[in-house]
């Protein structure tokens, strides 16, 4: 049951929308299977000791499962989740009104932690520590301190910069999983299973296609989907076949390799305003009329992955790969 009652818990209508395709247990979520056999046993152990299961932090690139994963977590366990985000959480009594709303075993889902401001990131230690809350009344000499006993529970954190968490937060999580990005033949059967869900009359051949071009990331195969369903229900009698997909990715302009327009954009920046790199960041980012977390959470990390782009201590350069796509798309 995922709870969103408290007011600093996020309430996206892309999380509305998207709960339909999301796997609900460790068995129909595909992909992931290392991370997948560390949870199972967790939880398993967890259950027969009557206890909550270690604190879990799972991080990577946006859109390859970290909430999908929560959420199959606290099903596995029989129990709620309270969603919330870093961002939203702005003062210690944001935490606490979440914290002291929790009951025994819950789920508390953190996304962007990194972004956590860090006077309430201390208070959320005692409560993942001793699941205590201290809170202090009143100002100057006649403060006082205050503790709050709270129900034993769970925080799932995820992040895309596991290394912009401070020390003693990373130290507070027993479980610390990186989330890689899948096989094209892992997100053929992710289309499959979605395509079935959405209705999509289509074959595992066209499944495979649009994987090819999906950035071996779920979010981006399900959403590519979703507009294939809507090209073939116009042009092509509801049946996604291989000319619909490609007429529909040829109007996203979405090439063979999954690349869009903005990853065009940003490796011929590099290449036509500063010689192929190596460039910072910031410069990169400005040029783009950018903010560097965009570069740095949306483009880079596939760019990277197939080998365009690489960083070096001088800031980005495109690899010789990078170079020559460039020279044969954008001549």
């Amino acid at each position: 049951m995922i709870d969103h009652s408290s007011p600093k818990l996020v309430n996206t209508e892309e999380i509305e929308f998207e709960l339909s395709l999301r796997p609900q247990r460790f068995n129909e979520y595909i992909g992931q299977e290392r991370v997948k056999s560390s949870l199972d046993l967790a939880i398993r152990a967890a259950k027969k000791r009557n206890q909550p299961i270690d604190h879990v932090l799972l991080y990577g690139p946006p859109g390859l499962g970290k909430t999908t994963l929560a959420q199959v977590i606290a099903n596995e366990l029989g129990t709620s989740i309270k969603i919330t985000s870093g961002p939203a959480i702005e003062k210690a009594g944001d935490l606490a009104a979440i914290l002291t709303n929790l009951e025994q075993g819950d789920v508390l889902f953190i996304d962007e932690i990194h972004r956590m401001p860090r006077q309430v990131e201390e208070i959320l230690y005692s409560g993942m520590e001793d699941f205590v809350l201290d809170i202090m009344l009143g100002k100057g000499p006649s403060a006082q301190s205050v503790r709050v006993d709270l129900a034993p529970f769970t925080v799932v954190a995820a992040t895309t910069k596991y290394g912009g968490l401070s020390a003693p937060l990373r130290d507070r999580f027993g479980l610390i999983h990186h989330l890689d990005f899948y096989s094209e033949s892992e997100i053929a059967s992710i289309l499959e299973r979605s395509s079935k869900i959405l209705q999509v009359d289509s074959e595992r051949s066209v499944l495979e296609v649009l994987a090819g071009r999906s950035r071996l990331t779920p979010r981006i195969a399900n959403r590519l989907l979703k507009r294939i369903r809507d090209y073939a229900d116009v042009h092509g009698q509801g049946r996604a076949t291989p000319d619909i997909v490609r007429d529909c990715l040829d109007l996203l302009e979405i090439d063979s390799l999954g690349l869009d327009k903005r990853d065009r954009r940003l490796m011929k920046v590099i290449s036509e305003y500063y010689g192929g790199g190596p460039v910072g960041l910031s410069a990169l980012a400005a040029t783009m009329h950018e903010e560097t977390q965009t570069i740095e959470d949306v483009y880079e990390p596939y760019l990277m992955q197939i080998g365009f782009i690489k960083r070096t201590p001088r800031g980005r350069s495109l690899t010789s790969k990078g170079e020559d796509y460039i020279k044969l798309v954008l001549p």
